[in-house]
């Protein structure tokens, strides 16, 4: 069995050892919670960290080299027009699905009184006990869309290259890189040692990843045991568990129906052969809920198993780690309509038209960890309470998100697996417009 294979099924064996573990834990525990977040902090020490730390040195490597090796400007641009058309297109594609679903499913109307009550005390809860992520939803709730975008704005214009890379802000050290590959391109032979030199690194730390998957299954065995131990296979079958659905079936969806679709108009490639050699990528978000700490994975899958151009894998992939969330967009759409269906509160045309359009820019800026989406989604809610304030009907309390903090983690890893999924199928639509000069042929037609 060849490595990749072996790591594979690893991988497989964790995450369902992890799930059964998970499970017994919660059901054997007089504290389950505090049990899974034991098990979880020490898969984030196993896996989570050490992606962690090369996540920024191959961001900008990759960006550097991706860049270097277009060449032509002309070219990058029209890569980079490319890129961002199907990252906007996809994510408003999912938006329009996770909507269309929650008002044709409706998961928060019908419920019992009783339900409806429990739940809506037990958010109130899980709201004020959770101080750090309240603390971050109110001030998301203060700057709303306006602030997200502004605060984008200023990572793509940075001060300090080395502050970004201390603080983590991918989008400024993407930024850097870009404008770096670019000036070292247009430096001709001056710029071809520097090149070769920041090819040498990419390959350096690439080889560090290949060192880091071995740690995968056991990462992925802990952190999914960890959060098993604290929901519990249970909460399914609850009376979220209408929602809960509503979103996995628009993951699902989105993940084996719309993107495959667009994988093969655009890309030429059979989608599910593509899917399934991107899979350990996909398990490893799925473990890791992080769509930042499964980049150097998703990179080096899509290069040796996916069949992407270095060039593309190189550009795309970095980029979408930090802009393209489809499956958090769609996640946003459900969870909002949901809250409000849960409380009584009819929303009109206008209002969905809001959730779509604001949930499909506030996913842009929703960070590649974990839970980010609930954060964003205040900036969802907060601007359709603004509509229904101007229309004098009752609005939605923030309090109202403490409803789905409990089982966000398990739909946090669903989407986050969707999340990395469309990144790599950008990457294999644009390698047919930037395949690497050695692809031997055969290489980016359709397999």
């Amino acid at each position: 069995m060849r490595k990749d294979g072996l790591i594979t099924v690893l991988i497989l064996v964790g995450l369902v050892a992890g799930v059964i573990l998970g499970q017994w834990i919660h059901g054997s525990s007089s504290d389950p919670a505090g049990a899974g977040n034991q098990w979880m902090e020490v898969g984030k020490i196993i896996l989570v960290r050490p992606l962690m730390l090369l996540v920024l040195p191959l961001v900008f490597l990759s960006v550097v080299v991706g860049v270097t090796s277009i060449g032509d400007p002309s070219r990058l641009g029209l890569i980079g027009g490319a890129t961002l058309l199907y990252y906007f297109s996809t994510m408003l594609a999912a938006v329009i699905l996770g909507a269309v679903l929650v008002t044709t499913i409706a998961p928060g109307v019908g419920l019992s009184p009783e339900a409806v009550s429990s739940l809506q005390n037990d958010g109130a809860s899980a709201y004020q006990a959770s101080d750090g992520l309240r603390d971050a939803m109110g001030t998301a709730s203060e700057k709303g869309l306006a602030g997200a975008w502004m605060n984008i704005l200023e990572q793509v214009i940075p001060t300090n290259f080395f502050a970004e890379l201390a603080d983590g802000r991918t989008l400024g050290v993407i930024v850097f890189a870009l404008l770096l590959g670019l000036a070292l391109a247009a430096s001709g032979p001056a710029g071809v040692p520097a090149i070769k030199v920041f090819k040498s690194l990419f390959d350096g730390v690439m080889r560090l990843v290949l060192w880091v998957l071995w740690l995968t299954p056991i990462g992925v065995f802990l952190l999914v045991t960890g959060t098993v131990a604290k929901i519990g296979l249970g909460s399914i079958a609850g009376p979220i568990g209408g929602y809960m659905s509503t979103v996995l079936i628009g993951l699902a969806i989105h993940g084996f129906v719309t993107l495959p679709l667009v994988l093969v108009l655009f890309g030429r490639t059979n989608p599910y052969a593509f899917i399934f050699q991107m899979r350990k990528a996909l398990l490893t978000a799925f473990g890791t809920d992080s769509s930042s700490a499964t980049l150097p994975v998703t990179i080096e899958t899509a290069i040796d198993e996916g069949g992407c151009s270095k060039r593309s894998s190189n550009f795309v992939l970095p980029l979408g780690a930090t802009v393209n969330m489809d499956g958090t967009a769609l996640y946003e759409a459900v969870a909002v309509v949901f809250m409000f269906q849960l409380y009584g509160i009819e929303l009109g045309l206008g209002e969905l038209v809001i959730v779509v359009v604001t949930a499909t820019l506030a996913a842009v800026g929703a960070a590649g960890i974990p839970s980010a989406g609930l954060v964003t989604m205040v900036i969802v809610v907060t601007a359709v309470n603004t509509s229904l304030g101007g229309r004098g009907v009752q609005q939605l309390p923030l309090e109202a998100i403490g409803v789905i903090i409990g089982v966000d983690r398990i739909l946090d890893m669903c989407r986050t697996t969707v999340n990395v999924l469309g990144d790599a199928v950008g990457a294999k639509i644009i390698t047919r417009l930037a395949p690497d000069d050695e692809d031997p042929p055969g290489a980016t037609e359709a397999a």
